[in-house]
């Protein structure tokens, strides 16, 4: 019995080393979860188990290999597709029609702009359609690399201070050609509906009467109702005592020097002509319109104090063509496509899959894993939600192999090896004494 028992030893000892240098040979593997050997012993024992206290162990059998799926180190690496999760759940992954998980986020793209795995196994996750996540059923998420549609510019909120101890500028008549003729001025660059972009530049002079300001506006230099005159729009500007706009002056539905006011008391631009200057140098219309509503200019944030002409804020929602320049992921795995013209767009979400079983999923290869029926069915959700991880963008989980602890395992490994083969040279020994006593 001592050489089955020997051998039994052998078999699990062989069986630790090749766990432990399969895990050494992991260590840089991204993804990777060490695995670790679980030993029982073994007993024989009559039918009615009469023999109790006196019955020996037979030796030891692997009971189980288990793996373990604890954290691995994030390491940054600066690449947008690649992710590593921070926590619970897998990368849900098509292959030939099956699915997988994983926790290697190493993800590129195919020629038709499909996110994949370097062996070509399809990402699962949600698609985006006009920049809103379609959840639902799982499908491949893909890359849409098409230009930005441009956007018309349809509403500029200005924040300006204008100096109340400005002096009336000294020339009377404005003239945009002469700084002498306004006191302070600024542009904003608008944009048709073609993408084209179109310079609004507003010039305010100090009047005669207290607190009261006219504001010129001119689109490309040209009156934007007439590009073939130079005249500006003009406006009336007035404030409070105490420096605030005085919207009370203000006639909702009033069309004065070509802006409408609007019911909230803001200036909207109706009858705006994108335009052109051709090669003869003569203003024409483009081609391309305004934005259907119009372009609403908000002054509500102007003061008078005395303090230097200034804007402090100014945002249009206007916007050209945009080229994708780049991707970017946040923590709950949605996919941004950013575009050269500063704009970004939602085009999709990463799905991640977790189990009540972990230990029950069977190795896939490629540090993929496949559900079991002792793994339990995959629940599915984002990032961040639930029993989920959070995502990591630009980055990967390392292997979380400890190669100190697997280099002390390997030793002890081997001495168990050779505790188990000196088992059976004893017993042979023992046999080969008997055998000459006979």
């Amino acid at each position: 019995m001592s050489f089955n028992i020997g051998l039994s030893g052998l078999s699990a000892s062989q069986k630790a080393l090749d766990v432990t240098g399969n895990n050494i040979a992991n260590v840089s593997t991204t993804g990777f979860k060490a695995s670790r050997t679980e030993f029982a012993d073994q007993y024989a024992a009559s039918l009615a188990a009469t023999a109790g206290k006196t019955t020996n162990g037979t030796g030891v059998t692997t009971a189980a290999v288990s793996q373990e799926f604890t954290q691995g180190t994030i390491s940054s690496t600066g690449q947008a597709l690649d992710m590593a999760i921070n926590g619970s759940g897998f990368f849900v992954l098509s292959a030939n029609g099956t699915k997988e998980y994983t926790r290697n986020g190493t993800f590129n793209t195919d020629k038709d702009g499909y996110i994949v795995t370097a062996s070509g196994a399809n990402v699962q996750g949600y698609n985006a359609v006009n920049g809103t996540v379609q959840t639902g059923s799982l499908t491949n998420l893909k890359i849409d690399a098409s230009n930005l549609s441009p956007k018309a510019t349809s509403s500029i909120d200005e924040t300006i201070n204008l100096n109340s101890s400005a002096a009336d500028p000294t020339v009377s008549v404005f003239d945009a050609t002469n700084v002498n003729s306004y006191n302070y001025t600024f542009n904003t660059d608008t944009y048709d509906s073609q993408g084209n972009a179109h310079q609004l530049n507003q010039y305010f002079v100090k009047n005669s009467t207290n607190n009261t300001w006219t504001m010129y506006t001119t689109v490309d230099g040209r009156n934007p109702a007439d590009p073939t005159s130079t005249t500006p729009l003009a406006n009336s500007v007035s404030f409070n005592s105490d420096g605030t706009l005085n919207t009370a002056a203000m006639t909702a539905g009033a069309v004065t020097g070509g802006l409408t006011v609007n019911a909230d008391k803001t200036f909207s631009l109706t009858n705006w002509t994108p335009a052109v200057k051709s090669s003869s140098g003569t203003w024409a219309a483009n081609g391309a319109n305004a934005s259907t509503t119009g372009v609403n200019i908000d002054l509500l944030n102007a003061t008078q104090y005395n303090a230097s002409s200034a804007t402090s804020a100014k945002t249009q929602d206007g916007y050209a063509t945009g080229e994708l320049s780049g991707l970017s992921v946040d923590s709950t795995g949605v996919l941004f496509a950013n575009f050269t013209n500063g704009q970004s767009k939602t085009i999709g979400q990463v799905a991640m899959a977790n189990f009540a079983n972990v230990q029950g999923l069977a190795p896939a290869g490629g540090t993929d894993w496949k559900e079991t029926y002792a793994s339990g069915v995959p629940v599915i959700g984002t990032p961040s939600t639930g029993t989920m991880g959070s995502l990591t963008s630009e980055s990967l989980e390392d292997s979380n192999v400890d190669l100190t602890s697997e280099l002390v395992n390997l030793i002890k490994e081997q001495s168990n090896y050779q505790a188990n083969a000196k088992t059976i040279s004893t017993q042979s020994t023992i046999m080969q004494t008997l055998i000459q006593m006979t």
